[in-house]
């Protein structure tokens, strides 16, 4: 039986004007409200998406991690190209936290990547080529997993605490229907080529990227989330203010993990 697809608020994101400023004060209440928000919606772990915070980034980042921890037991992703940020952030939590992201540029190799061993905690490793270049296929994609685990092996991480994101880039690229297409073959395809059930984490959001109408936009969303939960996706980074893709998520969870089925689930 596979396990249910965790779904991940992305809405704490310094881009909102609102908690851009709220950061930048330590105002908690902004955050409080977006947070009581998202757990209400279906959330089932928070994506602190703070930028790079060059000012103060150690402060800030403790101040979301404490101000998030004390309304929710969901886990956060610390979501930061920052590693001081990063830092601060496992420091301050006391509850489940993920490292959002390392890759195999140098830089994030030494400096992001031994936090994972040095917290005990999970990290996504992006499949991105060590320039930060997407990969043009599913093959080379692979070939890239297979260095991030080796990367994590030799970091003397427990290959349990990766999760692997294959990159997923907006539709509107010139080739974006065949590396949508791609992402799914990576997925389905890992576990077999590392040989244990590592997870994979999603942001859906890309997917749609850039200029286009809002309700395609959105139907395209709904249509390859069921396609993601097929290949075997165990992590989704969404709107969660999407109401009916949430929708979708609970009925693929309904479908694929349930010994019983409920209509009371979806």
């Amino acid at each position: 039986m596979m396990q249910p697809l965790i779904v991940i608020a992305d809405n704490l994101q310094i881009t909102n004007k609102i908690i851009e400023k709220a950061i930048a004060n330590y105002g908690s209440g902004p955050i409080i409200t977006m947070i009581k928000k998202c757990e209400a919606a279906g959330a089932m772990a928070i994506d602190i998406n703070s930028g790079p915070l060059s000012r103060n980034p150690k402060k800030k980042m403790a101040f979301l991690v404490n101000t998030i921890q004390k309304e929710t037991n969901l886990p956060v992703i610390i979501d930061t190209a920052n590693p001081e940020a990063i830092c601060a952030g496992l420091r301050a939590n006391r509850k489940k936290a993920i490292i959002n992201g390392f890759s195999l540029e140098p830089g994030k190799l030494e400096k992001i990547l031994p936090m994972a061993k040095q917290f005990n905690t999970d990290i996504i490793g992006y499949l991105l080529h060590p320039d930060g270049h997407v990969p043009a296929n599913a093959s080379d994609r692979l070939q890239i997993a297979v260095e991030i685990f080796k990367a994590c092996e030799n970091a003397g991480i427990d290959k349990n605490r990766l999760i692997i994101d294959p990159v997923l880039p907006p539709i509107t690229w010139e080739n974006g229907q065949f590396q949508a297409m791609e992402v799914l073959s990576v997925i389905k395809f890992l576990p077999e080529l590392l040989d244990f059930p590592v997870r994979t984490v999603v942001g859906l959001s890309n997917l749609t990227a850039g200029n286009g109408e809002r309700e395609k936009k959105l139907l395209l969303e709904r249509s390859y989330l069921p396609m993601l939960c097929a290949a075997g996706l165990s992590m989704v980074l969404v709107n969660i203010f999407h109401h009916e893709t949430i929708k979708v998520a609970k009925a693929c969870n309904a479908i694929m993990n349930k010994d019983i089925f409920t209509w009371e689930e979806i």
